[in-house]
């Protein structure tokens, strides 16, 4: 074997990368003084692309197949160099082979509540989290803006950036959606369209998409979380009285000996009271009768606040004085569907008790009409 043979034999001919690391989203091919033999075959595999670097600039990008490395297929490294199809011997390049595939089920979610303006609960903070997917669109903006000369860059390195950018477009598209907080569970889907377009700018100039964006969970604090609860237990109790004197008697059970004792001299009064009465029967009636004790008046009753649904949107708080009057002017029928917190789904407004009177006090038709 001559000595040019041994020296062809010493650079590579085969470029190609296999990832098994699931997270790499580009690898540098590593070679010795990165020495690349003339008409080597270069490899790209599908869900990849080869970025090619000469001299610190980058030369070309290679899609999935396979390529010879001559001047006669790469016309600008030939402009840079001016190389003719005779020239044989290496040259120092670096090939950067970058993952085009989809990486999924990112984490992202807001690291401190969020405020906003409820129309129903007013002032609030919420919390949210979701997944999200990454996919490289540009290899090379993407190696130019992001990833520079590090020889191996994985998803961790861009991940919390990306997280940064989706938690500022979720603030801002929350913020002025207008949406109720308790209506956003119904509407994830659409606000996972809008935030994914309102960054799809943002990260383009990064080389990269977002091509999926969920909304998993929508959250409030845990101290407006146990209001809300409060507020809904209230809602389903009904009658108050009722619900009070249920309570009342839960309380007394769970006393115990003392609950037991209490009502131990409870009926021991009650039983003295009534001998005293058996041996004096005409006492009671020729004394005058007491003036009766003065008795709290009941609680107000619960003031319901309605939403109104039409044509797939909701609309509202509405006070039943303001549907008074929407049923006055024709705005509010019997078919309108209407919701309020404790009620199991919409219902039209004849099929609530307390709508169905909005119609029946509207006054008759004028004389002479």
């Amino acid at each position: 074997m001559g000595i040019l043979d041994f020296l062809t034999g010493e650079f590579i001919d085969v470029i190609h990368w296999t990832d098994d690391t699931r997270d790499t989203m580009v690898w540098r091919f590593e070679r010795e003084d990165h020495e690349i033999k003339y008409g080597a075959k270069l490899t790209v595999r599908e869900g990849q692309a080869a970025v090619f670097v000469h001299e610190g600039q980058l030369a070309d990008v290679f899609t999935p197949g396979l390529y010879m490395l001559e001047t006669n297929n790469m016309p600008i490294m030939t402009t840079l160099n001016h190389w003719d199809h005779g020239f044989k011997s290496p040259f120092k390049s670096e090939i950067y082979y970058v993952n085009t595939t989809r990486f999924n089920d990112l984490k992202w979610g807001t690291k401190n509540p969020i405020m906003l303006r409820d129309p129903e609960f007013g002032p609030t903070r919420i919390r949210a989290f979701g997944t999200y997917s990454v996919k490289v669109t540009d290899p090379a903006k993407f190696l130019t803006e992001i990833v520079g000369t590090d020889g191996e860059f994985t998803m961790d390195e861009i991940s919390y950036q990306v997280r940064n950018i989706i938690v500022q477009a979720f603030t801002r598209t929350i913020a002025a959606s207008g949406i109720p907080v308790l209506d956003m569970a119904a509407n994830t889907a659409d606000l996972g369209k809008l935030i994914a377009g309102a960054i799809a700018d943002t990260v383009a100039q990064y080389g990269i998409s977002i091509p999926e964006l969920y909304i998993e969970n929508i959250s409030l604090p845990p101290a407006v979380e146990k209001a809300l609860d409060t507020r809904t237990s209230r809602g389903l109790t009904g009658d108050l009285d009722a619900h009070m004197k249920y309570a009342a008697a839960e309380a007394l059970r769970a006393g115990g000996e003392a609950s037991g004792a209490m009502g131990a001299g409870m009926g021991a009064g009650m039983g003295m009271a009534m001998a005293q009465q058996m041996a004096n029967p005409w006492a009671n009636a020729a004394a005058p009768q007491a003036a009766p004790a003065a008795v709290a008046p009941p609680p107000p009753p619960v003031e319901h606040i309605w939403h109104i649904a039409n044509a797939g949107k909701t609309t509202g708080p509405f006070s039943k004085a303001d549907l008074g009057k929407m049923a006055a002017d024709g705005s509010l029928t019997r078919e309108t569907h209407v919701w309020t917190a404790g009620q199991d789904g919409w219902k039209t407004a004849d099929e609530v008790a307390e709508l169905a009177q909005l119609f029946t006090v509207m006054p008759p038709p004028a004389p002479g009409a």
